[in-house]
């Protein structure tokens, strides 16, 4: 489905959720409604919504124009694993909705954050490497500030500004160091992770900074990102700044999500492993993870071996994969099994999946394969781009192993 052939009641399945905290939302027109559902239509979470509305029903953007300005915010920190295409999937559709999409660099919060051991050569090599990337993801849109175009920026390049350092301060204002903890996780800290490095506690204002000083109109990350945008808000109350509307996309889980890991246990068959929850899906452990360079063979053995998927529990890393990037990018789901014990079939709803597993219909493994194969087409165009063009991906090979 693209934008287009939105129907009502999908919009309304998106926005009316709004409208009691945002009723303006009722005077937006069908085209109007279409192309705010459509952005926002694949976000787990939206805080401030009336800020995006307010725009596209004809007031001026941060930037004092009609462009709506989205960013994302990255740490150059290595390469990329599956989660990455929830991002790109919600950049994807701001960009076919008229948004200009920002890809920020964060390399100085990456140096904050100890990446590369604070190596800035190494950090800006592995942001080269994120810009090829997300280019292939999105597609190879037009690049420029305008309305459907993708830019880069690296945070160095606005740091260099005294007005940003003072922005920096009034973020930090009245801002206490117990609040500013909180935030850490923000980083994938703990707490006390800052009691020996003070910088990491200007990470949450500079993080903030970073949103008013470019201008954004939607600031977009995972879930986990979420307390650093509540600080942003809270932060635009204070000093009747623009506040930007912040649309959070699902965080997918370690394929071992739903596994007692000090228990599991992984059948022959590859169909089941028992347990509860574990971690969201991370490159530092990278049986867990899907990174998008993983062959498809990789891909498959990973999926056997590691991926929970017990037909009675609702919770798995493979659902996930299936609702947040599968059936949104391919629309369907095609199961093919060994011919001794079924016919190959086709799958659009995650429900009926669900009820097939459940029923015996459909076997784990045939799923878990299934599932792997078409996480492979999807990044069949992204492989063949470092096959023709090797130099970025083998340079961060070299740094990460």
């Amino acid at each position: 489905m693209d934008m287009a052939e939105m129907d009502a009641t999908s919009i309304d399945a998106v926005l009316s959720p709004h409208l009691e905290n945002c009723p303006r939302i009722s005077e937006l027109d069908e085209a109007q409604s279409r192309r705010l559902a459509w952005m926002l239509g694949a976000a787990e979470e939206i805080v401030g919504i009336d800020h995006l509305v307010e725009i596209i029903l004809g007031g001026e953007s941060a930037g004092g124009d009609d462009v709506i300005r989205c960013y994302v915010g990255f740490e150059p920190s290595g390469k990329a694993h599956i989660g990455w295409k929830v991002v790109a999937i919600t950049l994807k559709r701001m960009l076919d909705a008229g948004a200009n999409v920002l890809i920020f660099m964060a390399d100085w919060h990456a140096w904050v954050n100890d990446k590369f051991g604070g190596d800035m050569q190494k950090i800006h090599t592995t942001a080269t490497y994120m810009e090829d990337t997300f280019r292939v993801l999105l597609g190879n849109p037009p690049e420029g500030e305008g309305a459907g175009e993708l830019r880069f920026l690296y945070a160095s390049s606005i740091m260099d500004s005294g007005d940003y350092w003072a922005r920096v301060l009034r973020c930090s204002k009245n801002m206490s160091l117990s609040k500013v903890r909180k935030t850490f996780t923000i980083m994938g800290r703990d707490e006390d992770a800052a009691d020996d490095d003070l910088s990491k506690f200007f990470y949450p204002a500079m993080q903030a900074a970073d949103i008013f000083e470019m201008n954004i109109d939607i600031a977009l990350g995972g879930m986990d990102q979420r307390k650093a945008h509540m600080y942003m808000r809270r932060v635009a109350d204070k000093w009747k700044w623009h506040k930007a509307t912040c649309v959070h996309t699902p965080i997918i889980s370690s394929l071992k999500a739903g596994a007692r890991m000090e228990t599991a246990v992984v059948e022959k068959t590859g169909g089941i492993m028992v347990g509860g929850p574990d971690d969201k899906m991370s490159k530092s452990d990278p049986s867990s993870a899907i990174l998008l360079h993983d062959e498809a063979g990789k891909v498959r053995k990973k999926m056997k071996k590691h991926a929970y998927l017990d037909p009675s529990d609702e919770h798995s890393t493979v659902y996930e994969l299936l609702e947040h990037i599968i059936l949104p990018e391919m629309g369907e789901l095609n199961v093919v099994p060994n011919p001794k014990f079924g016919e190959p079939s086709k799958w659009h709803e995650l429900d009926a999946i669900r009820a097939a597993l459940g029923s015996g219909e459909l076997h784990p493994l045939d799923v878990k394969f299934a599932v792997a194969d078409a996480l492979s087409a999807g990044l069949a165009r992204l492989a063949e781009h470092f096959e023709l063009h090797p130099e970025k991906l083998a340079a961060v090979t070299e740094i990460t192993g």
